[in-house]
């Protein structure tokens, strides 16, 4: 059984019990959930990940001070950490009393203070630019058992993907770095006899097709542990998966350096199928470069539209 699973039979069948007995006047603030950093909130973990960090626990989110005094927070918490030490035969974490920062009673504002750095999770057009794609994939991660209040569910509804014009720039960005180390710098280093350049621009090739294939799909891309997971999950262009670590994973001598680069040609071809498919480009060439300056023009905010092109990579 996965982790999200566990977290979710604990909180209904030990700790749900508990909050309606003895804590029922806080239950309309409360939020419950499995969110935030760990691969159970991705639905990654396995046997492998049992390791370390792994632990029948969960979050319950409440809101700030002014709702949820001191006193009723500390109640909780103390409800938390006398659940039982035990569950389905796994054991709680001895991290902390409280199941530690990653678990256990969670003031809202300063989980989104920690992750998006505004305890309100109103993120400005800088903002975006500026927080790590893994912290707002770990705000709208995992799932949400219970949520009496509205705020957390609210706030990740509203984060669950970056605005257009954020998203048009992001994707400009990456698919000028598809062009520029696949397309053109790859052979060129090959052609100098340069190997390790060659797998340096390979390496590029291979990390912005990742960032533009997530891209468009809709999807906040995991740090790189998990990256090539993510991509076999996704619905459009979740195949390229094999092409890329076939691309990363062997040499750039005679006998396959040719073959990489049409392998890159492959990717870049597949990626301009889907930006014609998605309305998102008014290039009509096979030229990678031409479709990311077309992708640029489609932002509607000037300001945005005119700054450098590599702005949101």
């Amino acid at each position: 059984m996965k982790g999200l699973e566990i977290a979710r039979e604990y909180f209904m069948k030990e700790a749900l019990p508990v909050l309606e007995r003895d804590h029922g006047e806080m239950l309309p603030f409360i939020a419950a959930g499995l969110v935030g950093a760990g691969s159970e909130c991705m639905g990654y973990d396995d046997e492998i990940s049992r390791d370390h960090d792994f632990e029948p626990g969960f979050c319950l989110f409440i809101p700030g001070e002014e709702t949820v005094s001191r006193r009723d927070a500390f109640l909780l918490e103390r409800a938390y950490a006398k659940l039982p030490k035990e569950f389905m035969g796994i054991r709680r974490s001895l991290m902390g009393p409280v199941g530690g920062n990653r678990r256990g009673v969670i003031r809202i504002n300063e989980f989104l203070k920690e992750k998006c750095g505004r305890e309100d999770g109103e993120l400005s057009m800088f903002d975006w630019f500026t927080v790590p794609e893994f912290d707002l994939l770990e705000m709208t991660n995992g799932e949400i058992f219970m949520d009496n209040y509205g705020l957390i569910t609210e706030v990740r509804n509203r984060l669950s993907y970056y605005p257009r014009d954020i998203m048009l720039k992001k994707l400009a960005g990456q698919i000028l770095l598809m062009a520029q180390s696949g397309q053109y710098n790859f052979a060129r280093c090959v052609k100098h006899g340069e190997t390790g350049a060659a797998q340096m621009a390979a390496f590029e090739f291979v990390k912005a097709s990742v960032s533009v294939i997530h891209i468009l799909n809709r999807r906040y891309q995991p740090y790189y542990k998990w990256a090539f997971r993510s991509l076999r999950e996704l619905e459009k262009m979740g195949d390229a998966e094999r092409v890329l670590e076939d691309i990363i994973t062997s040499g750039n001598g005679p006998d396959r350096a040719e073959d990489k680069y049409y392998e890159m040609e492959d990717i870049c071809t597949r990626v301009i199928d889907l930006l014609i498919e998605q309305d998102l480009t008014s290039a009509n060439c096979g030229d990678l470069e031409k479709h990311a300056y077309s992708v640029n023009d489609r932002i509607e905010d000037s300001e945005l539209r005119n700054s450098n092109i590599l702005m949101g990579v």
